[in-house]
């Protein structure tokens, strides 16, 4: 693969978001359009890119090279774990974009809307692809400023209050990380990541990285919404038009949140047992307390957003098991099974999570209402609806033969064989609650006494298509779990995160 092909991960969504207000000008029509074929051709590329895709690719901007060892451009760097998440956004990004022709019938303002969202897959993009603290940085706010504006997308009062909550966390959020990149810089004397790997391995003192490190889970625990960091996203994803909702849930946590925290604990900062007793702890924490706060909800989107705590959990307790036993030197067949597991389920949430958000846009979009008390005897007039989200719901609950099922046991399983039988007795029981509150989910909403009237009919045929692609992907995924398969789309992102201060190796090539 060619290294300028990087580039066209943020560019192209970049000049689309550019383009459409002129466009505009001439066919009013033309974003709804444009945003679909943009998302589809990242979704093809990032396929093409990660089928044939070389160990690792570091991208110099502008061709400067090296002076004196000191990597004074700007990196862009494509391996296995940036690989995994670009397919991941663009996916979403494609079948949200989809589903918004329709779904966006009923909101004034279309451009702003299509011109947010692309500007939102270009900062996604950017951060997984970013070699440098100060560009991740950057492309971390691009997309920060996009949600900010499309979760106020229709100007209700709970929409700007949810959106006004989202700004303030997010600001302090950002204070707290560049606090931790200045405290790296002065360390350091760079924000080249790779170089940051190098310097950090040569720091006598064991307490500087461990407490920047401590400092970036606080300001990326809240863009990943740990508790006890999610004040903003329950109002937020609740309050977001379906389709960017499922882009919030999907993928912007994990991308702003999840992702940063994989790479820059595994791949710039030397994996401490500290630092991971602290993520298997914020793990269990979210995985338990999001189930509890979300069995009690009856917001349909709310509840939703409440499960995403949740399955964040999961994966962060996945993150931290592996990552104290590569600190320990300890059984490593245990951290690629852990980490195996949580980003097996990173995949499989953006993929079910992303698809419950848009059926509960669907529903909203037929009946008018999120209120599931308020709902009743949908699946005569939405079945489609019904079995989309019937998939889903089990996928999400961790039953077989659907995918979610089987990243949960991975994940579970690493836990009991490290010896952390507390975190998995927590993941049987948030699996069990999720279970409760998704049939609750199903009953009020389609099989409870009719509640709603009897002109309700099925929602038009894009949402629909984008419903039916991802429920078939909740029960096509699970071939994950087969070794043959694993081999291809999870291990080159597992071997990233086992490699861990490797990768500044093959980056620079000291």
């Amino acid at each position: 693969m060619d290294g300028w092909i990087i580039v066209l991960f943020f560019v192209i969504p970049l000049f689309g978001a550019f383009v459409m207000p002129v466009t505009y000008l001439f066919s009013s029509d033309s974003p709804k359009f444009i945003t679909p074929v943009i998302t589809f051709v990242l979704l093809i590329l990032s396929l093409y890119s990660f089928v044939y895709q070389p160990e690792q690719i570091a991208y110099i901007i502008g061709g400067w090279k090296p002076v004196g060892d000191v990597p004074i451009a700007i990196y862009l760097v494509y391996d296995g774990l940036s690989g995994f998440m670009l397919v991941i956004i663009n996916l979403i990004a494609f079948f949200s974009s989809v589903y918004a022709i329709n779904y966006m019938e009923e909101y004034t303002g279309q451009k702003y809307f299509y011109v947010l969202m692309c500007l939102m897959i270009a900062g996604m993009n950017g951060v997984v692809l970013a070699g440098d603290l100060f560009n991740l940085f950057v492309f971390t706010e691009i997309a920060a400023k996009s949600s900010y504006a499309l979760v106020a997308f229709g100007v209700k009062k709970d929409e700007l209050e949810a959106s006004f909550k989202y700004q303030v966390l997010g600001g302090m959020a950002n204070l707290i990380i560049l606090f931790g990149i200045a405290m790296i810089y002065w360390q350091t004397q760079t924000l080249n990541m790779a170089d940051i790997s190098y310097m950090l391995q040569n720091v006598e003192n064991n307490i500087f990285p461990v407490f920047i490190q401590l400092i970036l889970i606080t300001g990326f625990g809240v863009k990943a919404a740990l508790i006890p960091f999610h004040a903003w996203l329950p109002d937020a994803h609740s309050s977001a038009p379906s389709p960017i909702s499922a882009m919030l849930s999907g993928v912007l946590i994990k991308t702003l949140g999840v992702y940063v925290i994989m790479r820059l604990f595994f791949n710039v900062f030397p994996v401490n047992e500290s630092v991971s007793i602290v993520l298997i702890a914020l793990g269990g924490l979210s995985m338990i307390i999001g189930v509890l706060l979300a069995v009690g909800a009856w917001d349909l989107k709310r509840m939703l957003a409440y499960s995403s705590i949740s399955h964040v959990g999961y994966i962060i307790a996945g993150l931290g098991i592996g990552m104290i036993m590569l600190a320990r030197g300890e059984n490593q067949f245990v951290a690629t099974l852990a980490f195996t597991g949580s980003l097996f389920h990173l995949a499989n949430h953006a993929v079910f999570k992303g698809l419950l958000f848009l059926n509960a846009g669907a529903i909203e979009y037929a009946a008018n209402t999120r209120d599931m008390k308020q709902m009743g005897g949908l699946a005569k007039f939405m079945p489609i609806t019904l079995t989309s989200s019937f998939s889903a719901s089990m996928s999400i609950s961790g039953l077989p033969p659907f995918s979610g099922f089987f990243s949960k046991l991975i994940i579970i399983l690493a836990a009991v064989i490290a010896g952390f039988y507390l975190i998995a007795g927590l993941a049987v029981v948030a699996g069990i609650i999720t279970l409760a509150y998704f049939v609750k989910f199903q009953k009020y909403a389609f099989y409870n006494k009719p509640s709603v009237s009897s002109s309700i009919k099925e929602v038009p045929n894009l949402m629909r298509m984008s419903m039916i692609s991802l429920a078939i992907l909740c029960l096509l995924m699970s071939v994950l779990i087969l070794p043959e398969i694993r081999e291809v789309f999870l291990n080159p992102a597992v071997n990233t995160l086992m490699e861990t201060t490797d990768y500044a190796d093959k980056i620079l090539g000291r």
